[in-house]
């Protein structure tokens, strides 16, 4: 357990108070995003079978929750760790047209968890997809959907400040952009985590590109799946978080896989033995569109815009008692 306690922290609103934040901030932020990136809502799935090859894999070692049920035989099913590749799926199975996309409401258990102020076993994200052409299956692609993003961001810190003027976070005007091997090339002697918070202490806020791949130390920043973002087009949207001094991801994004790019990342993970699952042979077969996609956290949105000191402040879950109630003793209420 590694929890961060600010000095003389004061959340700013009552529980009752902060309950009414979260549900603007919420249902407020998805109205706009949708609008801004011509997204419609979708109802999606909490579990999948593992058959399908649907769930996300994460970084490979984190193990979902798993069951069986009455009717499914021997089937095993999966609470989803995120909606990354049932997305795609989604997009084709309901017709979507080019530029056009969805986005749901993904609720995830993920019990590998390290617990902290900003982690949680609970994951409640924005999973969002969009069809484009193969042609835009490029770096530009990816800047400008992300530049929509931080405005969207932006444009709830004043919609926030307007209703919780005494509460509200304020954040930087622009967003940056850095892949992780100029970041390497500019801190070699920091891990990658001491790097994330030097560049995003440094910019504000910061959109760190190409993530999953090794670097020129032979070492990854981070892990990625190596089944649905291509390590070239994807990244991280981070911001420096005063309120405990270090850098806090709000989403996680990038242009999708293509048949080439799966097989070479497939092949580096040493996970080829995935091409005979369903999803990955539509893949091969380019029978699923083009897309750009990602998550946004809703409570670490909510945590970002309100100054929160622990994302347990912002959405119910469940942490040790000693988490708890070093958390009361310094005035960070835990819902």
């Amino acid at each position: 357990m590694h929890l961060i306690i600010p000095k003389s922290y004061d959340p700013k609103l009552s529980v009752k108070d902060t309950q009414e934040a979260i549900r603007y901030i919420r249902e407020t932020f998805q109205e706009e995003f949708g609008k801004q990136l011509n997204l419609s809502r979708l109802t999606a799935p909490m579990f999948v079978e593992k058959s399908t090859g649907l769930n996300d894999n994460l970084n490979g070692v984190e193990k979902p929750v798993s069951f069986t049920m009455a009717d499914m035989g021997d089937a095993t099913i999966e609470i989803v760790h995120s909606l990354a590749k049932w997305k795609r799926v989604a997009l084709k199975k309901n017709g979507f047209k080019m530029h056009e996309g969805l986005y749901t409401n993904m609720n995830a258990i993920r019990k590998d968890e390290d617990l902290d102020n900003f982690h949680s076993a609970y994951v409640d994200q924005w999973d969002w997809e969009k069809v484009i052409a193969k042609d835009e299956r490029t770096e530009e692609t990816l800047k400008s959907t992300v530049r929509t993003i931080f405005k969207v961001i932006k444009h709830m810190e004043h919609e926030v400040w307007y209703k919780f003027p005494q509460a509200v976070h304020h954040l930087p005007d622009e967003i940056h952009f850095i892949t992780t091997q100029e970041l390497e090339d500019m801190y070699p002697e920091m891990t990658p985590r001491e790097r994330e918070n030097a560049i995003s202490k440094k910019l504000g806020c910061v959109f760190l590109m190409k993530i999953g791949g090794a670097l020129k130390s032979g070492k990854r920043h981070d892990g990625r799946a190596p089944d649905y973002d291509d390590w070239e087009l994807n990244g991280d949207i981070m911001f420096w978080y005063e309120p405990l001094q270090q850098a806090i991801e709000i989403s996680s994004m990038g242009v999708r896989v293509d048949a080439a790019s799966m097989k070479k990342q497939l092949k580096i993970a040493h996970a080829e033995d995935r091409l005979s699952l369903p999803y990955h042979k539509m893949i091969m077969n380019e029978e699923l569109p083009y897309t750009i996609g990602g998550g946004i956290g809703q409570s670490r949105l909510c945590m970002l815009l309100l100054g929160k000191a622990h994302v347990g402040e912002v959405q119910t879950s469940i942490w040790p008692q000693a988490m708890i109630d070093q958390c009361e003793a310094a005035n960070i209420h835990l819902l």
